[in-house]
Order: C-alpha cells, then sequence, then structure tokens
C-alpha cells in the first residue's frame, strides 16, 4: 500500500472534525501522528467507551487520509480499522494512550465494481461467492498506524 500523507492543516482538530463530519467532538491538540501532537481528549466526552472513542477518530483521520484528500481515482474505500495493541504511559497527571491500528482497504473503484458484481451476481447459480470473496481479499491492502491519544487525570 502507498505512503499516505499526514493531515497538516493548521485549522483545529475540533473545527475540522466539524466541518467535515458534521460532529462536534470534545477534542483539541493534533491527529496523533505523534506524542507531542497527540489528540487531546477532554473530560466531558459524553458516556462513550475510551476505546469506541479512539476508534471513531482514528477511523475519521484515517478516511480524511486515504479517501477525502485524494484525487478520485487514487481514493481508498471499504476502509476498516482494528485495534492490534495499546500502550499506557503516565506522566504525573498526563495519560497517553498510543495506540497501533492495523487498517484494511481497497481502491474505491475497484471497491465499486466489486459492490456491483456482487448485487448482479447474488442469487444466481453461476455466481460462484467464494471466488468473489476470494478476489475481493486478494485487492484488499493493509497498513499499520500508531494514533497518540492524550487525557488528563482527575486529581
Amino acid at each position: 500500500m502507498p505512503s499516505f500523507k499526514e493531515i497538516s492543516d493548521p485549522t483545529p482538530l475540533r473545527e475540522i472534525i466539524k466541518s467535515v463530519f458534521d460532529t462536534t467532538l470534545p477534542v483539541s491538540g493534533g491527529w496523533g501522528y505523534t506524542r507531542e501532537g497527540a489528540t487531546q481528549l477532554e473530560s466531558n466526552r459524553q458516556k462513550i467507551p475510551l476505546s469506541q472513542f479512539e476508534h471513531m477518530l482514528a477511523s475519521m483521520r484515517t478516511y480524511l487520509e486515504m479517501n477525502m484528500t485524494l484525487e478520485a481515482k487514487e481514493r481508498y474505500g471499504s476502509i476498516n480499522l482494528n485495534e492490534l495493541s495499546r500502550e499506557t504511559i503516565q506522566e504525573n497527571t498526563t495519560i497517553y494512550d498510543k495506540v497501533h491500528y492495523e487498517i484494511s482497504a481497497m481502491k474505491e473503484t475497484v471497491y465499486a465494481d466489486f459492490i456491483n458484481e456482487y448485487k448482479e451476481g447474488y442469487g444466481k447459480e453461476d455466481f460462484d461467492l467464494e471466488a468473489h470473496f476470494n478476489r475481493r481479499k486478494k485487492e484488499t491492502r493493509t497498513r499499520s498506524v500508531i494514533y497518540w491519544f492524550k487525557t488528563e487525570k482527575s486529581v
């Protein structure tokens, strides 16, 4: 899989999320590429479990990198993130989560072709469902990323 450009827009994170995803999230800081640029999770982040909230933010970053900021022919679809591991680092009242995700995706145009093939062929006698999914698997690309999150521990 090719490498993707890090998001470097100086606009505050919360504003980008509001503009692109039409939602307001209690976050600030950076896009989590480094510890110094960690995404700050504010304490009023509703009652979403921490790992689920972090996954949602990592998915947003990934979608921006692999789809929304690319030319149409270069975009990826069928994007999925799976958490592989996490490390929690505490410094005084600051807690960092360093989360390792594996991302799978395929070119958006290829994915659209597979969806159409499935819609047209499903339920027909001559449609080889196993071969279809094997070809999809073959076209799926994976990449590994780290995302840094930061929270403040209540004292």
